[in-house]
C-alpha cells in the first residue's frame, strides 16, 4: 500500500502531525523503533506503577492562550488537566529563600516586584515582552517557514530575538544581580547556557507557563493513546517495532522508507520526527542532499542531557503540591550546566492522583505517590560508557548514578524534609538512556543547542533538499511541549498550506 504521508518516529511532534495530517485527510502511517509510541512522553511500567520520561506539566491551555487551539484541535483539551497554583506554580528556592512566578503577566509582574521594588518598571517591561511573544508566536516563526511570504516585521522580530542572548537582555536590563538569578531559575526545562541561549528561546520557554499552568492527572500516556487514537479515528495506522533503517530516493524524491527487518513503505511524503542527524544518515544516497549538508547538521551542538530520578512514595508520607520546586544551591542558576560533577540545582515536582468520591465523582487526592527529581548532566560524565549497552555499563556507572541520587534527594530535602523516608522505589535514567531509546545524539534532552551567535545554523526548518523529505521535532525551532506543538503546525504547512492549518487551529 502506497500512503500519503509517512511519520517516521513517534514521539510527540510526530504524532501530532499525523493526527492533524489525518485529519484533513491524508493517508497516515506513523512508524516507530521501540514497542511502544510517545517517545520522551511515554511512559514506562516498573511493578505496578507507571514513570514519566519527559511530560511534567504545560503552559497555555486556557481558552485564548497559545496552545489552546491547537490542543483543542488534536484533542487533548479532553484530557484530566489540572491548573497549578495561580499565585505560585513555580517556586525558586536560591539558598534560604523561596521566590513565586505566577500566572498570568500583571501577577507575574506584582509578585516579583514585592520582593524587587526597585525593579517593578524593568519586570513590567519584560512581562510585556512575554506577552508580546506569545501574541505572535506563529507570526514570528514564518521567516523559518516556507520563506514566500515578505512579513516584514515578523523577520524582524526574529532577527532581533534570535540574534540576542536572553542574559545580555536581563544584565542589561535588571540591575539586581539576584532577580537576574531568579527569572532563570524555572528554566531547568530548557539549555540554560547563558552563552548561547537565545532571547527568543528563553521567552518563549517561560511564557506560555506564565500564562497559565497545568499538570495531567495520569502518567503521559494517557496524552500518547489520545493522539494514537485520534490517528486511527480518522483512518491512519500507528505501527511500533518497526525501525526504519533507509530511505531511498529516486530521481529527487524518497520513494520508500526501508525497516531493519526488509520490509519497505511507500508514500508521497515522508517526515522525519528523528534528531536531524539521525534523518540525514537514514538517507544513504542522494542527487539533493549533499554530503556537505550532512556534515554541516551532524556537527551541530547538541543540548545538555537530564538525570531523573522517578521516585514512588509510600502511602500518604507525601502530600500533593500544587506547584513545581527549583531548589539551587546557591545564587549561581545561569552557571549551572558548568557544574560538571555535582548537583547545584534540581526540579522538584509531583503527579495529581485521582480518587472516587463518596457520590461518585473524581477529585484530585490529597496525597500523591509519585515525585520527580531533574538535574543537567553533562555527556562528558559519561563518555567512557557510551559505548556500552543497557544493563552492562558496570559499577563506576551505578555509581555514578547513585551519587546524582542522594544530591538530588540532598536538594530536594530542603523543601521536603522527610523525603528520604517516604521513599518505596527509585528508578534513574541519564542522558544515556535517552540516546539509546530515542536515538539522540549525547542523550540530548532539547535537540540541537540554539545559539544566538548563529541562529540560521542553530534553528532549522522543516524543509530539507529533498523536496518530499520533511522534519518536525524539537530539534528545529522551539523545543519542549509548547515548541514542539509549534513546529508541527509550521511541519504540517508544508503538506496542506498554512491557511488550512491555521483555521484548523482556530488562531
Amino acid at each position: 500500500m502506497k500512503y500519503d504521508v509517512i511519520i517516521i518516529g513517534s514521539g510527540l511532534g510526530g504524532l501530532e502531525c499525523g493526527v492533524l495530517l489525518a485529519q484533513c485527510g491524508k493517508s497516515v502511517l506513523v512508524l516507530e523503533r521501540q514497542k511502544q509510541a510517545g517517545g520522551c512522553m511515554q511512559s514506562y511500567r516498573r511493578r505496578d506503577s507507571y514513570y514519566d520520561t519527559g511530560l511534567h506539566y504545560v503552559g497555555g491551555l486556557g481558552k485564548g492562550q497559545s496552545l489552546y487551539g491547537a490542543f483543542k484541535a488534536l484533542g487533548l483539551l479532553e484530557l484530566p488537566w489540572v491548573k497549578l497554583d495561580e499565585q505560585a506554580f513555580d517556586r525558586i528556592m536560591i539558598g534560604e529563600r523561596n521566590f513565586c512566578f505566577s500566572q498570568g503577566y500583571d501577577n507575574f509582574t506584582d509578585t516579583l516586584a514585592a520582593e524587587f521594588p526597585s525593579q517593578r518598571k524593568a519586570l513590567a517591561a519584560y512581562a510585556d515582552l512575554l506577552k508580546n511573544s506569545d501574541e505572535h508566536q506563529l507570526d514570528s516563526l514564518i521567516p523559518l517557514g516556507d520563506g514566500e511570504e515578505d512579513n516584514g516585521a515578523a523577520k524582524r522580530l526574529f532577527d532581533e530575538q534570535f540574534s540576542s542572548g536572553a542574559y545580555r537582555y536581563l544584565c542589561d536590563n535588571f540591575s539586581d544581580p539576584l532577580l537576574v538569578e531568579v527569572l532563570a531559575g524555572a528554566s531547568l526545562k530548557m539549555d540554560l547556557d547563558k552563552d548561547s541561549i537565545p532571547l527568543f528561546t528563553f521567552l518563549h520557554g517561560n511564557s506560555g507557563f506564565i500564562q497559565s499552568s497545568w499538570r495531567l492527572c495520569g502518567d503521559g500516556n494517557m496524552l500518547v493513546n489520545a493522539l494514537v487514537r485520534k490517528i486511527e479515528y480518522y483512518g491512519g495506522k500507528v505501527q511500533c517495532d518497526t525501525e526504519i533503517k533507509e530511505l531511498l530516493e529516486v530521481d529527487g524524491r524518497i520513494t520508500e522508507a526501508v525497516a531493519s527487518n526488509g520490509e519497505r513503505f511507500s508514500a508521497d511524503v515522508f517526515i522525519s520526527d528523528a534528531h536531524p542527524a539521525v534523518t540525514c544518515s537514514m538517507v544513504s544516497s542522494s542527487a539533493l542532499m549533499k554530503n556537505i549538508y550532512k556534515r554541516r547538521i551532524a556537527s551541530l551542538e547538541n543540548s545538555v542531557g537530564m538525570f531523573t530520578a522517578s521516585i514512588k512514595l509510600k502511602p500518604k508520607s507525601v502530600k500533593y503540591f500544587n506547584f513545581n520546586q527549583f531548589i539551587y544551591r546557591d545564587e549561581k542558576v545561569w552557571d549551572l550546566q558548568n557544574s560538571a560533577d555535582s548537583v547545584n540545582g534540581v526540579l522538584v515536582c509531583c503527579r495529581p492522583e485521582s480518587r472516587r468520591t463518596s457520590s461518585g465523582g473524581t477529585v484530585v487526592d490529597e496525597w500523591t505517590r509519585h515525585i520527580e527529581l531533574l538535574t543537567p548532566m553533562p555527556w562528558d560524565l559519561l563518555r567512557q560508557w557510551e559505548n556500552t549497552r543497557v544493563g552492562q555499563r558496570g559499577e563506576g556507572y551505578l555509581s555514578l548514578k547513585k551519587k546524582f541520587t542522594n544530591d538530588c534527594i540532598e536538594l530536594a530535602e530542603r523543601f521536603l524534609p522527610d523525603l528520604r523516608s517516604s521513599i518505596s522505589e527509585i528508578y534513574t535514567s541519564t542522558p544515556l538512556s535517552y540516546r539509546d531509546y530515542n536515538l539522540s545524539p549525547n542523550g540530548c534532552a532539547y535537540g540541537i543547542k540554539k545559539n544566538f551567535k548563529a541562529p540560521m545554523l542553530t534553528v532549522l526548518s522543516p524543509k530539507t533538499p529533498v523536496p518530499n523529505l520533511l522534519m518536525t521535532g524539537q530539534s528545529l525551532m522551539l523545543h519542549g511541549l509548547h515548541g514542539v506543538t509549534m513546529t508541527s503546525l509550521f511541519t504540517c504547512a508544508e503538506i496542506l498550506g498554512k491557511e488550512k492549518v491555521w483555521n484548523l487551529i482556530n488562531l
